[in-house]
């Protein structure tokens, strides 16, 4: 088995973290407990791919803009889409990450980091303050990053438990009242 096969294989596993991530956040008003750092701000912004089917018979339904508050997405999950992309914004206003996660993969892209310090503005050494910049960004994506696998770490515990069937029936659940909302 090659690696796009395990990937194709997989792929269900993000479509799924994806799902329980955005009901989480609907469920706690815009949060998820992750044990290690507390209640973790988690915001789905107005731009969502969802797919369903295989091949040359892959549907795509692209669901974004300012008014649309992903109900389309919903109700989409509810014909059974699943989501392929998800535009995501995680953290606090000191430290917020905007990005799009693509679910097979677990790939961000586009990952906008919180605002760094800048270079000194006085007689400092110009190559120093360059290099500190740089170093401050890397410290930041890894820190993105280590953030979205705690969530992911949260959801696979879950998901391999015992109490993956109740959650499950929670998030059809959820996926169900999408629907109920977006035909309203």
């Amino acid at each position: 088995m090659d690696l796009l096969d395990i990937i194709e294989e997989k792929r269900f596993l993000g479509q799924e973290f994806l799902i329980w991530l955005w009901c989480k956040s609907e469920e706690r008003g815009g949060s998820v407990a992750v044990p290690s750092r507390g209640d973790v701000p988690v915001v789905f912004e107005k731009h969502m791919l969802l797919e369903c089917g295989e091949g040359p018979e892959c549907e795509k339904l692209v669901c974004r803009g300012l008014m649309t508050e992903l109900k389309e997405a919903r109700a989409g999950l509810a014909l059974g889409k699943r989501p392929e992309q998800a535009r995501l914004k995680i953290g606090s206003e000191e430290r917020e990450y905007s990005f799009t996660l693509t679910a097979a993969t677990l790939e961000f892209r586009s990952m906008k980091l919180p605002a760094t310090a800048g270079a000194d503005e006085g007689g400092g050494n110009e190559r120093e303050g360059l290099e500190g910049q740089i170093l401050e960004r890397v410290a930041l994506l890894e820190e993105g990053i280590d953030l979205v696998n705690d969530l992911f770490r949260v959801f696979i515990q879950l998901r391999v438990s015992d109490r993956w069937n109740d959650e499950l029936l929670r998030l059809r659940r959820w996926i169900s009242s999408g629907a109920e909302l977006a035909a309203a």
